[in-house]
């Protein structure tokens, strides 16, 4: 026994978790164990730990800012369940003011500013300021039909001015467009065009039996079949474009009339009377032939084919035949011009007998008639001025204009000086046969 004490009398105990304490197994373990250690304490043996079985254990870093975040966290609980809105210098108050305002007037039919800040397949949601964001529909994105509203250059940041067209009632959001903006501005310009008589282009989107739908700066015109130059079905000018001439519009009734028919004859027109123009023989008639020239029906009258008298106008030409015109008169309002080949021929008759060389002289042909018109209606202004001895000028008989007054050359100006016109206004049809 002596020399068992002497053994433990130097034992030093390792530091005892308290886990390892709580452990049922080690207290066991302990009790069982602690009878020998007090036989070794009884028979003077020491026994040092180096901790206190409870004392407080230290803290890793990570354990340390864990607790700190607790603490922090049980105060914030704290102040927002006990005093919400200490240190908050905006109260609610303030809030409900701001709101009043920058608040609009949301009527149907105002307009507002606002920036797109997110888009979708079926619109774009617009920021406009206001207690909810508004929403533009796809179809009232733009005067056209598209599929997105990239399309119509709608993308988030675009900032652009919408017009309120109406109110979402599950959550109070307005409902935008720009459609109504661009079909006004449609209108306005559509009346700008017909102001100024111009030609516009048209494609042609449907039809019925009246005539064909073409569109227009945006919008749906009608062109009835009596203002179409061709004798085309609906079906032949679908997808087709056509020029174009407003005959009526009414933007309260959405009314806008088109005609393709006076369109092509102003632009005829450009050439000019006695222009020589080629065209294709559509049908023939009793009383003359239809000539396409470019787009619109000439006719070519029975008594203008030849100087020869035609019986039967089907001996000259048929359908599908190409031939040279020369443009004798316009109906613009109408939109129908009137053709010559009689004024083409080298010598009377040539349009029945050698057609070929009415053809190849009919530019030259064109030229000649074209001077002689000048000339007739230089000769008309220079009667006229004989009736006007104030005017300073004179006339001999031998037509030669004269001056009274030492501005004009003293042997005068002869008639047959006059310079070709190549665009000659109007005449008559008496005076062009008596001017031959």
């Amino acid at each position: 026994m002596a020399a068992l004490a002497s053994q433990f009398s130097g034992l030093r105990c390792a530091l005892l978790s308290s886990s390892l304490l709580s452990r049922p197994s080690a207290a066991t373990g302990l009790a069982l164990a602690w009878p020998a250690v007090g036989n070794s304490l009884a028979s003077g043996g020491e026994i040092v730990c180096a901790a206190r079985i409870g004392a407080p254990l230290a803290l890793t870093p990570v354990q340390k800012e864990r607790e700190a975040l607790k603490k922090l966290f049980e105060e914030a609980y704290d102040r927002a369940r006990i005093a919400p809105m200490e240190g908050v210098a905006f109260t609610l108050e303030d809030f409900h003011a701001a709101i009043q305002k920058y608040d609009f007037d949301s009527e149907i039919g105002s307009k507002v500013k606002g920036t797109v800040f997110m888009t979708d397949a079926n619109g774009a949601l617009v920021d406009i300021t206001a207690k909810s964001s508004a929403y533009l529909p796809l179809q009232e994105a733009c005067i056209y039909r598209i599929k997105h509203v990239s399309e119509a250059g709608i993308f988030p940041g675009l900032t652009e001015e919408f017009v309120v067209i109406g109110e979402n009632a599950a959550d109070d959001s307005l409902i935008l467009s720009l459609r109504s903006i661009q079909y006004d501005l449609a209108w306005e310009r559509c009346r700008q065009l017909q102001a100024e008589d111009v030609v516009v282009k048209g494609k042609v989107v449907g039809g019925n039996k009246g005539g064909v739908v073409a569109m227009v700066e945006g919008l749906r015109g009608f062109v009835p079949f009596s203002q179409i130059s061709t004798k085309s079905t609906a079906e032949e000018l679908l997808d087709k474009e056509l020029p174009l001439k407003f005959v009526e519009l009414d933007e309260e009734q959405s009314r806008l009339v088109l005609s393709n028919r006076k369109a092509m004859a102003d632009n005829q027109a450009q050439l000019g009377i006695g222009s020589v123009v080629l065209g294709t023989v559509q049908s023939l008639k009793p009383y003359g032939a239809f000539i396409d020239i470019g787009g619109i029906n000439g006719l070519l009258h029975v008594s203008q084919i030849s100087h020869d008298r035609v019986s039967d106008i089907s001996t000259v030409l048929q359908p599908g035949d190409t031939l040279k015109v020369m443009i004798l008169s316009h109906d613009r309002e109408r939109g129908r011009v009137s053709l010559s080949t009689k004024k083409l021929e080298p010598t009377p008759g040539d349009m029945i007998r050698n057609p070929k060389l009415v053809f190849e002289k009919a530019d030259e042909m064109a030229q000649t008639f074209r001077q002689r018109i000048a000339q007739a209606e230089a000769m008309a202004r220079a009667d006229m001025l004989r009736f006007q001895p104030e005017s300073g000028l004179s006339l001999s008989s031998d037509g030669i204009l004269g001056s009274l007054s030492s501005d004009l050359p003293a042997d005068g100006l002869h008639l047959d000086d006059v310079p070709p016109a190549e665009d000659v206004v109007s005449f008559s049809e008496d005076n062009s046969d008596t001017s031959e």
